[in-house]
C-alpha cells in the first residue's frame, strides 16, 4: 500500500475461520468477529457461554485471533470487537470516557442476545473490563485481564513505583499534546506502532514471522482515518478527567470491590507493566487468581497463545 493512500476501514476484515458482523450498541456500530462454531453449536446459540475479547491501545480485533478459534473449539461463543474508534467500528467524536466504554460493552452483550458474558481484555481493553464489571455487574460473569492492572492499582503504582513510572508515564504524557501524537503514530506507514510493539514483546517473539505479520496489520489499522485520534482520546480522557467531576466519580466508583472471579495473566518478560503493579489492589478483587505466562512479554495472548487460552478456558469452566 502506498504511503500516500490511507487504508479503508474494511481493510481489517481479514479472512479466516471466522465471520465479520456489524452490531449496533450504545448508539454506534461495532465491527465484531466471531469464530466459526464447532459442530452442534449454532451461531449465536444462547446455550454457548459468551466471551467478549477487548484489545488494547493501538490494536484491533486481530490481537485475539488465537483465542477466537481456541475458545470456540472448546464450546464457547468467542467474539472479538474493534473498540469504539478502532478498526472498522464507528469513530464518533465523543465517548472515550470510562462510563461510555463500559456502556458500549454492556450494550454489545445485550445486542449479541445474551444476559451475561465473561470479558477478556488486554491492557486498555482490560481497563474497560474492570469498568464494566463495576458499572454493569449483572451482565459480567467473570473477567480475565492480560497485562492490565486494576485502574486504581495502576494509578497508585505510577505515583509510588519509580520503575513503573519510568516505563508508563512518558508516552502517556506525550499523548496529551495536540496533533503531534497523531502524526507520530501514523507517519512512515505507522512505524511507531511497530516500534512500540517490538519494545514491549519478548525478544524471541520479535524475530518471528508472526510478529512481522502482526506489526504490519497493526500499522495498517492505526492509519485508518480517525483511528489514531480516537485511540489517543482514551488516554486524553484518562488524564483530563483527574481534575473533573466525572473523572473523580469514575475513580471513586472503581474503588468498589469486584467480587466475581477475576483472572490476571502477566507475561514473565513484560517489562512495560511490572509484576508488582499487577499484584496491587487485591482488596479490590478478592476473588482473583494470578497466573504468570512463560516466554511472553506485554502481548502474552499473542506470544504464548496456547497458555493464555488454556487459562481463560479454566476460568470459563
Amino acid at each position: 500500500m502506498s504511503s500516500n493512500s490511507l487504508p479503508d476501514p474494511s481493510s481489517v476484515r481479514y479472512e479466516g475461520p471466522w465471520t465479520h458482523r456489524d452490531v449496533h450498541a450504545n448508539g454506534i456500530r461495532f465491527h465484531v468477529v466471531e469464530a466459526v462454531p464447532t459442530p452442534g453449536i449454532a451461531p449465536g446459540d444462547p446455550d454457548a457461554p459468551l466471551v467478549v475479547l477487548l484489545h488494547g491501545f493501538g490494536d484491533f480485533w486481530w490481537s485475539w485471533r488465537h483465542q477466537l478459534t481456541g475458545l470456540t473449539e472448546r464450546g464457547f461463543r468467542a467474539v472479538a470487537v474493534d473498540l469504539r474508534g478502532y478498526g472498522d467500528s464507528d469513530k464518533p467524536p465523543r465517548g472515550y470516557d470510562g462510563w461510555t466504554l463500559a456502556g458500549d460493552v454492556a450494550g454489545l452483550i445485550r445486542a449479541l442476545g445474551h444476559t451475561e458474558a465473561t470479558l477478556v481484555g488486554h491492557a486498555e481493553g482490560g481497563l474497560v473490563c474492570w469498568a464494566t464489571a463495576v458499572l454493569h455487574p449483572r451482565l459480567v460473569r467473570s473477567i480475565a485481564l492480560v497485562s492490565s492492572p486494576h485502574p486504581v492499582a495502576l494509578k497508585s503504582a505510577v505515583l509510588r513505583d519509580g520503575r513503573q513510572r519510568k516505563t508508563w508515564l512518558p508516552n502517556f504524557l506525550r499523548y496529551q499534546l495536540p496533533r503531534y501524537p497523531e502524526h507520530r503514530l501514523t507517519t512512515a506507514d505507522g512505524a511507531e506502532i511497530e516500534r512500540l510493539l517490538r519494545q514491549r514483546v519478548s525478544e524471541g517473539w520479535s524475530h518471528t514471522p508472526e510478529f512481522a505479520e502482526t506489526a504490519q496489520r497493526m500499522r495498517t489499522a492505526i492509519r485508518i482515518p480517525g483511528a489514531a485520534h480516537c485511540a489517543l482520546e482514551y488516554q486524553r480522557w484518562a488524564f483530563r478527567s483527574q481534575w473533573r467531576p466525572d473523572g473523580k466519580r469514575f475513580m471513586s466508583a472503581m474503588r468498589e470491590a469486584v467480587r466475581i472471579p477475576v483472572l490476571t495473566l502477566h507475561g514473565d518478560r513484560d517489562h512495560y507493566i511490572r509484576t508488582g503493579t499487577v499484584l496491587r489492589g487485591h482488596d479490590l478483587s478478592p476473588n482473583r487468581r494470578m497466573v504468570g505466562i512463560p516466554d511472553a512479554g506485554h502481548f502474552a495472548h499473542q506470544e504464548n497463545p496456547e497458555a493464555v487460552t488454556a487459562e481463560i478456558a479454566k476460568l470459563l469452566e
